[in-house]
């Protein structure tokens, strides 16, 4: 029997209560974690731990998540690793803003160990699946180009680097290109969330994409009441 993947998981809180549940948690259900309760250990802990998946709590002293995710996505290294955010902010509009920082996920506080396993191993099993066998695996239109063989995006040859929840989110669109997509379908196919989950988390995803296409923001196109689909451009 061929060795299983063990997925590295990296946890940020100030509390170490919450650490310590996790550590034991997400170590039980087969992961490799570590923990952290300083957010001022967080970059060089990335770098050395080289994590599959982040988990990082929002308020926190010195640096909160929020500036700690920007950093992520700002650094060539961490750009594409998921990060779920935890936080006793649970109000939409908390929610919004933590994934238009650039996070996957976003679960408020008190949560449930269960739902958070769920969504981790979603999350890390649609980054590390194989390419469908009835999807392409290089899809183009104008001057944006998809490869999932190589998980690499260019616009007008350029590289441009997605989050696994975006590039799941932008292939799906272009591989249905002029089909529209609802936002629960989309929930569904990309996050794999019951459709009763908060579906602006799908607008703030498709935003962060369009600002990625740069001149071919337009490629995503919104039918008002309904959702998005890929059009020529």
């Amino acid at each position: 029997m061929s060795a299983q993947k063990v997925h590295r998981i990296l946890v940020l809180d100030d509390e170490p209560d919450v650490t310590e549940l996790l550590e034991y948690t997400l170590t039980q259900a087969g992961y490799r974690v570590e923990v952290l309760n300083s957010p001022l250990e967080f970059i060089g802990k990335v770098r050395e731990f080289k994590p599959d998946l982040m988990i990082l709590d929002i308020m926190m002293p010195e640096l909160n998540g929020l500036q700690l995710c920007r950093i992520a996505r700002s650094d060539p290294t961490m750009k594409a690793i998921p990060i779920i955010f935890l936080s006793a902010r649970g109000e939409a509009e908390d929610r919004i803003k933590g994934l238009e920082t650039g996070a996957d996920d976003y679960m408020p506080k008190p949560f449930n160990t269960k739902e958070l396993q769920l969504r981790i191993s979603n999350m890390l099993n649609r980054s590390n699946s194989a390419a469908e066998p009835a999807g392409k695996t290089r899809i183009e239109i104008a001057g944006v180009v998809i490869d999932e063989e190589l998980h690499q995006l260019t616009v007008d040859g350029q590289s441009v680097v997605l989050t696994a929840t975006e590039f799941r989110l932008l292939k799906l669109l272009m591989e249905r290109k002029g089909r529209v997509q609802s936002r629960e379908h989309l929930l569904v196919n990309v996050w794999h969330y019951d459709t009763e989950i908060e579906t602006r988390t799908v607008d703030t995803h498709i935003r962060r994409v369009r600002e990625k296409l740069g001149p071919y923001a337009h490629l995503i196109e919104t039918v008002r009441g309904v959702g998005y689909r890929a059009v020529d451009v």
